[in-house]
């Protein structure tokens, strides 16, 4: 029994905590800049649902006229109330259609601001690339835009759902009350016994499709996960098409995305199995529902005591009120979908949270004139360390080439000065000046050529002529007739003719200090000599800090640090 109660008195804590950040999730659209609009549509659409169920319980004093006028044969009232039917139909329209409406609207809105709230902070603090080097959490990309736009749906349609349902739970539990009479059980009368009818059918109805139905919550959100995964494979099929292509890959990635597809698969069957359960459960539920309150009320009605139109009344508000207290169990699904997007959603922002709480464990600074490293350690992931009490000061005005064996830490050296290696100890002092990176592998955005050339600056940021001159000094004049033309650049240019665009994008952007790893890897040597003697001629004083290993590079860095042993060893100093 303490174990029993022990594991409750967890669950209650999970779930406690679940909804505490779920409300902070939800909470600071509606405290906004856009409290305003938000506040005024979200009030709209409350209106409208409860007119909405003004308008029900008008169709249900509607019902008893009607049927009456039926059992009567009184025509005249008949086609009356037609015409009153009508009117009330196209009020309820009305309603329907606006409601929808406003809702979309308040929902895209609400989308659109925690879309612009997650990308500011995914690419904020360098978020977007330690979670994915990390592995702290699946496909950002399926979170911000999938599970966001399910979010904000999920939690409208629920949340508006609830409040139609407690106020269609009043209205109708105080007319099922006042039309259904009381019954004497074991010599007890029990007033108004259709109402405890249908909340002990309820009740019961929810409790069964709980349990039925709870592993559904675990089950979507690994739905998710794995049809993420599986697009992302795809994805990554597409990125790397002529490489596979060349390794003749096409088996091994059929047998890759087969096995993602086997897990969509397999976890797709489980969640078949628990819905057929779900559904046999809650189809008999909702068709047994509409015989019940007849079965019930029939014993008044054949005694004379209840005529048609309320026999009919009677029904209908029984509907209304089984249907109120069954909202749990119409909405499970939905609900244990709306659970795991919330799950993801949480998973991610906490990820992100806890990225910047982390203290760095390598000081980077940017300041002073020079750059320094003092006592610099890096290490990798399993425990190895590349550097050990590391220093180096580069002055102003240097150029340096640092070389050293693959796999001794050149590369990861740069991305240190880059704030992005997250393992080691001591401390980086970065000139406070116009720098640069230039990776192996350059980035180029999908546009035109000219914002591939200005990136991470607006396309529009130099004149045209700028462009021009880059691109024929960097040996690229067959592109200037395509700087307007918007594509697909990383795909479409070889990895020689990507690398000399960024060093295009060097002298354009015209830094006082590039930091380069192994930025001419794909040149020959031509390229290279006439790329690097171009940075010197058109940026003088530029300060260069390079990684390589061609000796044909030495020419052009004055100063020679080597990694060796985890140490930087000045190889040679020339005039």
């Amino acid at each position: 029994m303490n174990q029993n109660a022990e594991y409750s008195a967890v669950n209650d804590a999970v779930r406690g905590q679940f909804f505490r950040k779920v409300w902070a999730m939800t909470t600071p659209y509606w405290r906004s800049e856009e409290k305003g609009k938000a506040w005024t549509l979200l009030i709209a659409v409350i209106a409208l649902s409860l007119v909405s169920v003004g308008i029900s319980v008008w169709f249900n004093t509607w019902y008893k006229d009607f049927y009456n006028a039926l059992q009567k044969k009184d025509e005249a009232s008949f086609w009356t109330l037609i015409l009153y039917f009508c009117a009330i139909a196209a009020v309820a329209i009305i309603g329907a259609v606006y409601r929808l409406y406003l809702t979309q609207m308040l929902t895209i809105r609400w989308r659109a601001w925690l879309t612009e709230k997650y990308f500011a902070r995914w690419l904020s603090d360098k978020n977007y690339y330690r979670l994915e080097q990390g592995g702290y959490t699946d496909n950002p990309d399926q979170r911000i835009s999938e599970d966001l736009n399910n979010f904000t749906l999920n939690t409208l349609s629920l949340g508006l759902g609830l409040i139609r349902n407690i106020v269609s739970l009043v209205s109708f539990s105080i007319i099922l009350w006042g039309v259904s009479g009381s019954i004497e059980v074991l010599g007890f009368t029990i007033p108004g016994y259709m109402f405890w009818c249908v909340l002990v059918y309820a009740a019961v109805g929810s409790w069964l499709t709980h349990l039925i139905g709870r592993r559904l919550i675990g089950l979507n959100n690994q739905q998710q996960r794995f049809e993420a995964d599986l697009r992302f494979s795809m994805v990554r099929v597409r990125e790397n098409a002529e490489s596979i292509a060349l390794y003749n890959g096409e088996p091994n990635e059929n047998r890759r995305l087969s096995s993602r597809f086997g897990m969509v698969w397999h976890n797709f069957w489980d969640i078949m199995k628990v819905s057929k359960r779900l559904t046999f459960f809650t189809s008999g539920y909702s068709q047994i529902a509409i015989i019940f309150p007849f079965m019930v009320a029939a014993p008044r009605y054949f005694s004379g005591k209840i005529e048609l139109g309320e026999l009919m009344q009677i029904s209908s508000a029984f509907g209304n009120v089984q249907e109120s207290f069954s909202w749990f169990i119409s909405a499970y699904q939905d609900l244990a979908s709306w659970r795991a997007t919330c799950d993801r959603l949480l998973s991610f922002r906490q990820a992100m949270v806890d990225n910047e709480e982390r203290v760095p464990a390598i000081d980077v600074q940017n300041q002073g004139n020079a750059l320094q490293v003092h006592n610099l350690g890096l290490d990798l992931a399993d425990g190895r360390h590349l550097l050990t009490n590391a220093e180096m000061t580069v002055e102003e005005g240097e150029r340096v080439m640092l070389s050293g064996r693959s796999g001794s830490g050149k590369s990861t050296l740069l991305r240190a000065m880059g704030h992005l290696w997250p393992a080691g100890h001591g401390s980086i002092r970065l000139p406070a000046a116009r720098y640069l990176f230039l990776p192996q592998k350059p980035y180029l955005p999908i546009g035109t050529l000219r914002e591939a050339l200005s990136y991470p600056q607006a396309g529009d940021t130099y004149p045209n002529e700028r462009y021009v001159h880059v691109l024929e000094t960097c040996r690229l004049p067959h592109l200037v007739a395509r700087l307007d033309e918007a594509n697909h650049w990383q795909r479409l240019l070889s990895p020689g003719e990507q690398q000399r665009l960024a060093f295009a994008r060097a002298l354009i952007y015209a830094p006082q200090w590039l930091y380069m790893d192994e930025a001419t890897s794909a040149m020959d040597e031509e390229d290279e000599a006439s790329l690097y003697q171009a940075l010197i001629d058109e940026l003088p004083g530029l300060s260069i800090i390079s990684v390589g290993h061609r000796s044909s590079l030495k020419r052009f860095h004055p100063r020679h640090i080597r990694i060796e042993n985890g140490r930087l060893v000045d190889q040679a100093v020339t005039a």
